[in-house]
């Protein structure tokens, strides 16, 4: 059987060259459970889920991290990767930032979404709606076949 990872270079089994190298992020084996294992994900999902918690709520950072994880809770959000998300956000008019010294322990930076941001927010659900609907036909495809 040959697998093909990106770039179309293949190997024999799952003990090839791409599984010993890593092969792709989303995919690989376990040697603990003699089994592939598969990440499914949707990429740059952190980006509208931040957007759905600063519609809520302005806040800080950590707490958004941890409103994030709460969206997605098999994804850990690493705060460097936040925090360069919000500040191009913000250049891009998405979220605007705020230092609030009004807060308990030291001043903190708020972030809070604009209305620009609103209508990034809305597209993203629209495209999150068609990728469910995609998902929805693999599975029931997939589900048809298997059940036979």
């Amino acid at each position: 059987m040959v697998h093909r990872g990106r770039g179309g270079s293949g190997h024999r089994g799952h003990r090839g060259r791409l599984a010993e190298r890593g092969g792709s992020r989303c995919r690989w084996w376990s040697e603990q459970d003699q089994r592939w294992r598969v990440h499914g994900r949707v990429e740059r999902f952190v980006e509208p889920a931040l957007l759905l918690v600063l519609r809520d709520v302005e806040t800080h950072g950590y707490d958004l991290a941890d409103a994030v994880e709460q969206l997605d809770p098999g994804e850990r959000v690493d705060l460097g990767n936040l925090y360069r998300l919000l500040r191009a956000l913000e250049a891009e008019g998405i979220v605007e930032s705020t230092w609030r010294d009004d807060l308990p322990g030291r001043a903190k930076r708020t972030y809070r979404l604009t209305k620009e941001g609103r209508r990034v927010l809305d597209a993203w659900a629209e495209a999150l709606r068609e990728t469910q609907r995609t998902l929805k036909d693999f599975l029931r495809r997939y589900d048809e076949r298997t059940a036979k």
